[in-house]
């Protein structure tokens, strides 16, 4: 038990650096949003390359979406930036059903590297010691409501990768992933319409709201997985 708690902390100490980075992200938008020449710097650069979008819609709505992949598999990477540009050149409702798609394929993607190429490559994607951190906690998630939470609760490069090296169904991963998505490409969408607009408290109160949201369940799988932990120590 003792073990478990130390895990469960050392997990809570990352989500909470990873809450106030997300903070610090929401607040450094909103700086640039409220500030007359920072936003109109930004504007400059959507100018730029939204017409090269329009004019190649098919190909930027593909390279967009392949973008959104890609910042679901790589921990470095995010399509907060872009995201303005896109909903600026294709309108929110596109912007969103391409963004929710990318994430998704991406998804499946590290699913797919997870189950069929094995842990030696997920490796390489992920820190190995993130990894069975987290691995150790997928080996109980069978129903679409654990692994929905569990999707829910930890970053977005994870789930993919965690769950293919755990065996999870292949329909339940990808019902709870496009289920789990769906609000955070909501979400950025909004922000992203937000910052255009020059919105920046809406853009304050969308980005804490989610924040608070991911915090509370985060606890919420942390208590599971707590439960899960002293129920199987209390079995051997």
């Amino acid at each position: 038990m003792i073990y478990v708690a130390e895990r469960d902390n050392r997990l809570m100490w990352q989500h909470r650096r990873r809450i106030l980075i997300l903070l610090a992200m929401i607040g450094a938008i909103a700086v640039v949003a409220a500030i007359e020449p920072f936003h109109r710097a930004a504007w400059s650069i959507i100018a730029i390359v939204e017409p090269v979008i329009r004019q190649h819609a098919v190909l930027g709505a593909v390279v967009f979406v392949l973008l959104s992949a890609l910042s679901a598999m790589i921990v470095f990477f995010s399509t907060a930036v872009i995201t303005p540009v896109a909903v600026d050149a294709f309108g929110p409702l596109t912007a969103l059903l391409l963004l929710w798609l990318g994430w998704i394929l991406g998804a499946l993607a590290a699913y797919a590297i997870g189950r069929f190429l094995g842990r030696r490559v997920v490796t390489w994607f992920l820190d190995p010691r993130k990894l069975h951190e987290y691995e150790r906690r997928a080996t109980r998630l069978v129903s679409f409501r654990r692994v929905l939470l569990f999707q829910l609760a930890v970053p977005s490069e994870i789930p993919g990768y965690v769950l293919g090296l755990s065996g999870c169904r292949l329909r339940i991963f990808i019902a709870a992933t496009a289920l789990g998505e769906l609000p955070f490409a909501i979400g950025a969408v909004y922000l992203g319409e937000s910052f255009l607009q020059r919105n920046y408290l809406l853009l304050l109160a969308i980005g804490i709201a989610g924040v608070a949201f991911s915090w509370a369940v985060f606890r919420r799988a942390t208590a599971m997985w707590s439960s899960d932990g002293t129920s199987n120590a209390g079995g051997s």
